[in-house]
């Protein structure tokens, strides 16, 4: 029978090595300190178009760790409302991603308040509107009342990645949990992000959602180590690019000792990552900001700026006046319409591929 962490002497008291984590800790702290610094300094504008976009890419990466794939333009469009965010073309979301996006802003927004048993049933019940995890009805807003695996493999072959405690006892252990959370532990805030998304998805006390969940509250704690609640960088963008060795490190956590050194270090480095893949997104949206501030004098429609600023966030494919009738909910005339009078302005220019369709690129990304 394996042995888990839970079940080792001394739970939860982790213990780590302070001296070899301080270098690492400090340049990660540096960088945060040093980045947020500089999106601060940029306009209102652009701060808020980067964090609706690292908010977006936040949901959707946490959510693709699960296999679940979600709508862009939904989570997108979701963000935007709830934070009185002006962007063009708004489409509405279903509930699904509408309890999603209103957990991840109660966690991020509301970073200072509390941590409670009933603020993380709330997260839950709006992960499972329907009390469902795919066909299976689960318990929500609740702790779970039975045994709970993690497993890989085909039925017959299965693969127990690890066992969570009984569910006897996660009324205690989650009040422990909640109580250590809440007393500001006299440690880096950085470090208590690493250690208490660890201990949450060790407890697993819930049926379904506790990966997201505990980078959930990762999140709300890096807002406090950051002091804002305006994101800019997204440690489940970065863990999703590396899910293996994410889930191999808290495999072997979870079956280790209590020295959880290698997981912290996997978790700074990981956050260091994360704050470098985020200078590609902010480049992105100066560019953006730039070429709106180029094109202020001409009237756009609503059509034309919401197919501009696909554009701009990398179209997929070729863009082709059907595409743009099909996406922008027109005819085909008035789809030409639009394009022809962005090639007038020099917004749009004809590809120079030929082909038996005619194909439109931004004459300049960056004026």
């Amino acid at each position: 029978m394996t042995n888990y962490i839970y079940q080792i002497e001394g739970w939860p008291r982790f213990t780590w090595d302070s001296q070899k984590l301080s270098k690492v800790l400090a340049a990660v702290r540096h960088r945060q300190g040093r980045f947020i610094g500089r999106m601060e300094s940029l306009g209102f504008n652009l701060r808020e178009e980067a964090m609706l976009q690292t908010l977006t890419i936040d949901i959707l990466k946490s959510n693709e760790i699960e296999g679940e794939l979600l709508n862009p333009d939904q989570v997108r469009s979701s963000l935007a409302r709830r934070l009185g965010i002006d962007i063009a073309g708004l489409i509405p979301s279903d509930r699904h991603v509408e309890g999603i996006v209103e957990m991840m802003l109660d966690a991020t927004q509301k970073f200072t308040e509390a941590l409670t048993g009933d603020r993380l049933f709330g997260w839950h019940a709006s992960l499972f509107p329907a009390g469902h995890s795919g066909i299976h009805k689960i318990t929500v807003g609740h702790w779970r009342n039975g045994p709970m695996q993690v497993v890989s493999g085909p039925m017959g072959r299965e693969r127990i990645h690890y066992e969570a405690p009984e569910a006897v006892v996660l009324e205690s252990e989650m009040q422990q949990f909640i109580n250590w959370f809440n007393s500001a532990p006299d440690i880096d805030p950085v470090l208590v992000a690493a250690i208490a998304h660890l201990w949450f998805v060790t407890v697993h006390p819930f049926d379904d959602g506790n990966g997201r969940i505990a980078r959930a509250i990762a999140d709300l704690q890096l807002s406090r180590a950051d002091g804002t609640s305006q994101r800019f960088y997204s440690m489940s963008a970065q863990i999703q690019k590396e899910r293996n060795a994410y889930y191999n490190i808290l495999e072997s956590t979870q079956k280790g000792m209590m020295d959880i050194t290698p997981w912290l270090d996997w978790f700074l480095n990981c956050l260091d990552r994360a704050i470098d893949a985020t200078e590609s997104i902010l480049a992105t949206v100066i560019s953006k900001a730039k070429f709106w501030e180029s094109h202020a004098g001409i009237n756009l429609n609503q059509r034309q700026r919401l197919m501009l600023n696909k554009l701009l966030d990398g179209f997929d494919g070729k863009l082709t006046s059907s595409k743009w009738a099909k996406i922008a909910k027109c005819s085909t005339d008035t789809a030409l319409r639009d394009i022809q009078e962005l090639t007038e302005h020099h917004i749009l220019q004809k590809e120079d591929a030929g082909g038996r369709s005619t194909n439109y690129i931004l004459k300049n990304i960056n004026p």
